[in-house]
Order: C-alpha cells, then structure tokens, then sequence
C-alpha cells in the first residue's frame, strides 16, 4: 500500500476545506439553514480539534518558569477567544429576514397606525446635524406622528430653531442619567399630559430617518408581545478605519458585520438587541417596567434584557431604513466602543444579568455572556498577539511549542474553516488583516475598559461621542500612536537580535523557528496598518450615499452639463469643469432645483464651490441625500480596490 508524501498528508484538511468551500458552497443561498448548519459544525470541530491539540502537545510544562507563565497564559486568552467565536459560530447558524412578515403585515392592513412619538436626544451637537434628523423625521410617511427634540444641553438658540421647524423642544434642569435620564424626562412630560403615544421611537441626534421608518417598523407591533423594533444602523460617512486607510468604496464599515448579519442571526434565536438609535418602542411595555433602565451607559441593551424580564421581545427589521454620522475622529472611535464594552461589564452586574436570580431565559443569559466574552477576549488576545512573540525574542520564552508542519496540519484547518464559515455567511465581508488593525487599534482602551468595568463597574463618567465639526487638516493621533511606534519598533529590534543570535533563533526556536518568525512578520504588518489609522487625513463633507450624477451649470452666457460628485448645504464639487477662482454660476440639482454657486477652488478638471441655498431648498436637498429607500456605503468588500485605496493610501501619506 503507497505511504502518502508527509506533507499531503499535513495539508489534506486544509485541502478538503479549500475544495469545499470552492466547488460546492458557492451553489448555496447564506440563508440556506442546512448548508449553513454543517458550515458552522464544520468550524466548531476544527475550533475544537485546534483547541485540544494546543492544550495537549503545545504547552510548557508547569512550573515557576518563564515559559510556563508565557505559555500558559497565552493559551487561557487564546481559548477564551475560541470559546467565544464556538458561542458566535451557534448564534450565526441561524437567520431570520422579517421583510416578508412586514410586507405581508401591511398589505393586509393590520399594521398598527396609533400615534409614535419621535424622540431626538441630543447633547451638543450643531444644528447643521440637527436639521437633518429633524427633516427626515418630519418626512416620515406615517401620519401620526409627534417629533421632539431632547435637548441636554439648555441651548436657547435650538428651542428657537425647533419652533421655526415647527417641533417640539424639551429640556431639563440637569443631565442626571445621560441618555437615558433624558429620554426618561420626556416619557415624564408625555405621562403628565394624559395623552401618551402607543409608541416612541429614539433616533439619536445624527441619525436621520428613512421615509418609511416609522411605516415597517410600526408594522411588527402587530404581535403583542413584540416590546421593541430594531433597524440596523447604516453610515452615509466612513468610518476612521475606512477614511484614514482609503478603503471607504471597497471595504465595508466597522458595524456591518453585527448589524447586517449578526442581528439577523440572533433574531433566529429571539435574542436580538437593542442599539439605542433607530430603534422603536411600545409604550405599555415602557410603563411595565419603568421607562429607560439607568444602571449601564449602555442602556439600550439594558432595555432589551429589562423588557424580556416582563415577558416582551426585541425584534430586529434587517432594512436599510435610516442613516446616519459614524465617528469621524480616531478618538471618538474608540471612546464609542470603549463606553459598550463597558455598558456590558455593568449589565453583567446588573439585576438583568446573566448572573442574576430573576427568571430571565437562560438563551437571555446566553446572550449577554456571548456579548461580554466578544469584549472580554477579542481585544486582549489581538494585544498578546502583539506581545507575547516579544517574550521570545528579548527573553528565548516559548510561547507556543509546536513544529511548521503542526501548525500547518491543526491551525492551519481551524483557520480556514473559520474564514469559510464567516465569509459564506457574511458574503466575504472578512479581510483578516483589516479586521486585525480595526481591533488593535482600540484594543488598549477597551481592554482597560473591560477589566475596570468589572471590577469597578459603578461611577465611570458618560462619555458622549463627538460628531461633526470641522476636519480639514492632517491630523496625528499621536497619544494613540505612541504606543504602537513602540511596539513596531521593540518587534523590530527584536526580530533583528533574534536574526543575528544563532543561539537564541536556532536553538531555542528549534523546528517552531519558522512559527515564530511568520508570526513576527505578520505582526509587523498589523502595526504598520495600525499606525497608518493614527493619521488622520483630511475629510470633505463625501457622502457615501452621494453617486455622481449630471447638473445643468450656468456662468453668464456659457453652461456645461457636467457632473456633481459631492455636494452638502454649504459646498458642491464639481468634476470635469474647470473655473477662474471666485466665478459666479447658476446650478441645477434634480430634486433640488436651481442656486447660485461661487468657485473656492479649482484644479484642473475639478471645482469646489459655496453655494446659497434657501431653507426649503437645503430640506430638499437632505430628503433627497438621505431620506430615499436604500443603504449608503458598500456592503460587500472588493479586494482589487481594497488594495489599490491602501496603496494610494501609502503612496500619499508618503509624499505629504
């Protein structure tokens, strides 16, 4: 009998992996729940096998030793982020698309039609971010409808604006409880009115409505044990990670995976979350169990564990039905993800935890200890990805004891099978090395966040995140930098030493000598992504809504029909036209109508300009940016102009 080569033998279950992943599964609907059951038991038995030969044959042997303590530790945050993607991998087997439901709900008339309140809470930001909520809100097609505008932040000049735009404005004596204090105060006044909406909807300050929000999600309140309604949250912006490495076209942002394919999946389960905006909610079930809940700074999900304690479900509405402004600055990126992963720690202590004697489902447990091991190891593990190679390098400490053709034969598969399952189900959305910058960059703070969160998970300040403003210049988030200019170059100097000592790189490492090295390698490509994310380049108000599209442009006795490639209530940009600075002209903008326009700028065969709109004019314009039926952005990953946006990326950063 032929004894097969060893190294098709080490490669032959990644290369049954590969071969069904390319010949069979692109045959098969994502939403094909048997293909999908067996893809994701697939990538639960790899996980399983890789987690059982790195705690058999992989370990140092236990003991006061450097290598024991490098060894070991390693391996208990590694399981921690298998045991947490096995959790992921059981959630994302199912999926469930209301769309149907909703259309066969409002076809047949038994939509509920009562009066939604339409919440706005806003803190401090300007009313060019306002008015474009407000429009959209007031554009909603339901006819019963109140919009209100929560203002935290006493301002006098926007009750005065609110009148003109014909809403209501409230405000409150102090800021006690954040959000959710001043949603509550608003429930207050609506209580005390006597005339209580069936429903209230939160739309955050930057978030703007789709035409038919309040029309489908309204639809799944049929069901009366339907407490709460989800949309997912689109971005008619990029995100930092999308912006600062020129990807915004080709690489989705940072949330689609959760809200376009992990929502879905948890709706299967009846476990979907609140997420704060863009949510709406049955007033009965607000008075069951005394409004907002206040004990986490993430008091959507709070809401959700809170109402399946009295009994009402969180469902989720997987359309495009509003838009809004992703984090614009690196800082307030991760201050954003940093205040979730702590709102989770502090669920976790809270009366609605998983821990809790309240009869909450053990599936509602499930739920928030899959949430909080997601924070609790994704991010330490990117970080000890980073590290722990530097205990071999600097001190000869073997982290992970294992030969080239074992690491090919158990993580070799386990990854493969991991990237299938995400992939398939996620249509690609996975670029493992893009993900990896994305976690690392904000993996310090949220670590810190985690920890601090559960041991000390009372008195943290709130902290808003910032939006809009002005960002018309370089800037180098050199605080946040710092720290990965030092791991780049102590993974430098290290690999260099390890280089030139024949003692510590060949004895030591022994056969794992490759291991070590590609992981080093890797590493050092991670960090440069990382510190490339740090500079943060110059933002236009790009609306990633926005296509091109042919405009009428008039200057005297002259017109061009050329194309508008960006435009916002202040500024348009122009391309294929050419104009002296500071020429005058007329423009017409379907939709829109006609306004006059002054050149700011021009080079070459672009022109940016101001324009002068009227205030019915600028509400055409944002219904007509971001009130339509669709999702801005991209949803799917393209990778020749993934590559191509970071090399042009490089390519500039370089000449600047």
């Amino acid at each position: 009998m032929p004894v097969l080569p060893e190294w098709l033998v080490v490669l032959a279950p990644s290369i049954l992996l590969l071969g069904v992943a390319v010949s069979v599964l692109p045959f098969f609907r994502r939403e094909f729940a048997p293909v999908r059951i067996v893809v994701a038991i697939a990538a639960i038995g790899f996980s399983l096998r890789y987690l059982f030969w790195r705690m058999t044959e992989t370990l140092a042997d236990p003991g006061w030793t450097l290598d024991a303590f490098a060894s070991w530790s390693f391996f208990a945050i590694e399981a921690g982020t298998v045991v947490s993607s096995i959790s992921a991998f059981i959630l994302l087997s199912r999926h469930r698309n209301r769309t149907p439901d909703v259309d066969a709900l409002l076809a047949s008339s038994t939509a509920p039609t009562e009066e939604a309140a339409v919440f706005i809470a806003t803190y401090n930001e300007e009313w060019a971010v306002l008015e474009r909520t407000i429009i959209g809100a007031m554009a909603c097609d339901h006819p019963n409808k109140t919009i209100y505008v929560l203002d935290d932040g006493r301002r006098e000049w926007l009750a005065e604006a609110c009148r003109k735009a014909g809403v209501i404005h409230i405000t409150r004596p102090d800021n006690r409880d954040s959000k959710a204090g001043n949603i509550n105060h608003a429930l207050g006044m609506l209580r005390a009115g006597g005339r209580p909406p069936a429903f209230v909807a939160v739309l955050d300050a930057d978030f703007v409505p789709h035409r038919d929000f309040l029309r489908r999600g309204l639809a799944l309140f049929a069901d009366e044990k339907v407490g709460l309604v989800q949309t997912p949250q689109h971005f008619f912006n990029p995100d930092p990670i999308q912006h600062n490495l020129g990807i915004s076209r080709s690489y989705p942002d940072e949330q689609r995976f959760f809200f376009d394919y992990m929502q879905p999946s948890r709706d299967a389960w009846g476990l979907a979350v609140c997420c704060g905006t863009s949510s709406i909610v049955r007033w009965a079930a607000l008075e069951e169990i005394g409004d907002f809940p206040t004990a986490s700074v993430t008091e959507d999900y709070l809401l959700t564990s809170t109402l399946a304690l009295h009994g009402y479900s969180t469902v989720y509405l997987n359309e495009p039905l509003s838009e809004g402004l992703a984090p614009e600055g690196l800082k307030e990126y991760i201050t954003q993800r940093a205040r979730w992963c702590l709102g989770l720690m502090q669920i976790v202590h809270s009366r609605a935890g998983p821990f809790s004697r309240e009869k909450l489902r053990w599936r509602d447990r499930w739920s928030i200890l899959d949430s909080a091991a997601y924070w609790l190891t994704t991010f330490p593990f990117r970080l000890a990805c980073i590290l722990f190679p530097l205990l071999y390098w600097y001190f000869g400490a073997i982290v992970v004891d294992a030969r080239m053709t074992d690491i090919i034969y158990y993580f070799l598969p386990y990854y493969l099978a991991t990237m299938i399952f995400l992939n398939f189900v996620s249509v690609g959305m996975f670029v493992p090395i893009v993900n990896d910058i994305s976690q690392l960059v904000g993996a310090w703070d949220i670590t810190r966040a985690a920890v601090t969160g559960l041991v000390r998970p009372r008195g943290h300040a709130f902290k808003v995140t910032m939006k809009g403003g002005a960002r018309g210049g370089i800037v180098v988030q050199w605080t946040i930098m710092r720290r990965f200019i030092l791991l780049f170059a102590l993974t430098v100097f290290g690999l260099l030493i390890g280089l030139v000592s024949n003692e510590l790189f060949d004895a030591r490492a022994g056969e794992g000598k490759a291991v070590i090295l590609f992981w080093t390698l890797y590493n050092l490509f991670v960090l440069a992504g990382t510190m490339l994310v740090c500079v943060e380049l110059p933002r236009t108000s790009s609306i990633l809504r926005m296509r091109p599209e042919r405009v009428l442009v008039k200057a005297g006795d002259r017109e061009w029909n050329t194309w508008l490639e960006d435009i916002h209530h202040e500024a348009v940009r122009l391309r294929g036209l050419s104009l002296p600075l500071d020429t005058e002209f007329q423009m017409s903008v379907a939709g829109v109508g006609q306004f006059g326009a002054r050149v700011r700028q021009s080079l070459g065969a672009t022109v940016e300009a101001d324009i002068s709109m009227t205030a019915d004019q600028r509400e055409l314009l944002v219904e007509k940016l971001h009130t339509q039926s669709g999702a801005p952005g991209t949803g799917a990953v393209t990778m020749a102009g993934l590559g191509a946006g970071v090399l042009r990326r490089v390519i500039a950063g370089t000449i600047r």
